[in-house]
């Protein structure tokens, strides 16, 4: 909702009183941000050309730019982050930051307080996930042959590297869980089932009681909310600023250490929301928030906190 106006000339759109200039270029390097009146730029890189050190340092020798987010999981010695998650591990030194991917956002935080709470002992993640532009429209020639097939006309089971992607946030799942994909013919959202194998016994109410209330008073609340909704579909998820909502009315557990999750997610605005943070960390310039969030540790005390 708003005002558009493009200034062809001047090669600029205002957009609801905000001026963002566009900028052509086939080389980063050729670019000089400085000619605009921008220094010590951050460029938030969401072409996906690259996502190692080497590719992404091409930005860096653009006159006026200090630093480099990735919106995708990043290659090599990269630090991925999911805010709330791992961002404290955040320096000034870190030229180049990787934002992770929209699945990794979405299901790493609910992996962390659920570990934190009963301990993950390994598990399986399949994503249900609505197709990309990197995927063919029609059956076409494509480096991955399932990925070839018209997307907007099957269900195309694919590789996803979320499960390994979790271990660079959360060390300590490393080797503990799998992943796969099916692409979807919708426009955005998509789900994520966590198949978990815990160190403790516990019932769907007891861990549906808990990652309620850690969506309302937990350090991690910014980044996972929590849905009863009995008729909820993908479409009621669309412009969800958090990276997942747990479906509790979905949750299976028989009371043993076997429990099954269902985590909706908006792919692009939730997804947006978490490189949005980042991004505020690594420039310092988040408004401050009072009181204080203090970052305490999720503990198993509330399990019980929320079943009182």
């Amino acid at each position: 909702a708003g005002t558009v106006e493009v200034d062809e000339e001047n090669e600029t759109i205002l957009a609801n009183g905000t001026l963002i200039q566009v900028i052509y270029a086939n080389d980063p390097a050729e670019i000089d941000y400085t000619a605009y009146d921008i220094h010590d730029a951050i460029v938030v890189d969401n072409t996906g050309r690259w996502r190692d050190e080497e590719g992404l340092s091409q930005h860096l020798r653009s006159t006026g730019v200090s630093r480099v987010l990735l919106t995708a999981p990043g290659k090599g010695g990269i630090k991925n982050i999911v805010f709330g998650v791992n961002s404290d591990d955040i320096t000034p030194d870190d030229a180049i930051v990787s934002a992770a991917s929209c699945t990794t956002n979405a299901i790493t935080p609910v992996l962390a307080a659920i570990d934190e709470a009963y301990g993950v002992r390994r598990g399986h993640v399949e994503t249900v996930h609505s197709f990309t532009n990197d995927q063919n429209l029609i059956d076409n020639f494509h480096s991955g042959p399932r990925r070839g097939r018209a997307a907007s006309l099957n269900m195309v089971i694919t590789e996803t590297g979320a499960a390994k992607a979790v271990a660079k946030a959360l060390p300590q799942l490393k080797g503990k869980l799998t992943g796969s994909a099916i692409r979807v013919p919708t426009p955005n959202v998509s789900l994520a089932i966590l198949n978990l194998q815990l160190d403790r016994a516990t019932t769907a109410d007891e861990i549906n009681a808990f990652l309620r209330q850690t969506s309302l008073t937990a350090p991690l609340r910014q980044q996972i909310d929590y849905s009863e909704n009995p008729d909820a579909v993908s479409t009621d998820f669309v412009g969800t600023n958090r990276a997942g909502i747990v479906d509790g009315l979905a949750t299976l557990s028989e009371g043993d250490e076997n429990v099954v999750l269902y985590v909706w997610y908006d792919n692009e605005y939730g997804y947006s929301g978490q490189v949005l943070r980042v991004l505020e960390r690594m420039a310092g310039v988040h408004p401050r928030i009072l009181p204080r969030r203090e970052p305490v540790r999720i503990e198993a005390a509330l399990v019980e906190e929320a079943l009182v």
